[in-house]
């Protein structure tokens, strides 16, 4: 999961004016299987975006492909499959 918190400083409205762009490219990343969900808190000028990587490194490169990342600051926070403890694969007992 990569959490992106948008700069103080951004320009709101150029962020706006690339949302279609961005839209564009979140399915594109669906549809190649790199991307998840992405939800934001707008209030908290928060982005939580579901990254598939098997390392930071490539989750990072692929959030840097969004036309809104050069807004964000990034931590990528690596999570475990649903019901499934961390260090363990859902075939490992």
């Amino acid at each position: 999961m990569v959490v992106a918190t948008i700069r103080e400083d951004t320009d709101m409205a150029e962020l706006g004016a690339l949302i279609p762009e961005e839209i564009a490219q979140v399915e594109l990343l669906r549809t190649q299987g790199r991307m998840g969900s992405v939800h934001v808190a707008q209030p908290r000028s928060t982005v939580f975006i579901e990254t598939f990587a098997n390392d930071e490194a490539t989750a990072i490169k692929t959030v840097e492909t969004l036309p809104l990342a050069r807004f964000f600051d990034v931590d990528v926070y690596e999570t475990s499959p649903p019901g499934v403890p961390q260090g363990l694969t859902p075939t490992q007992s």
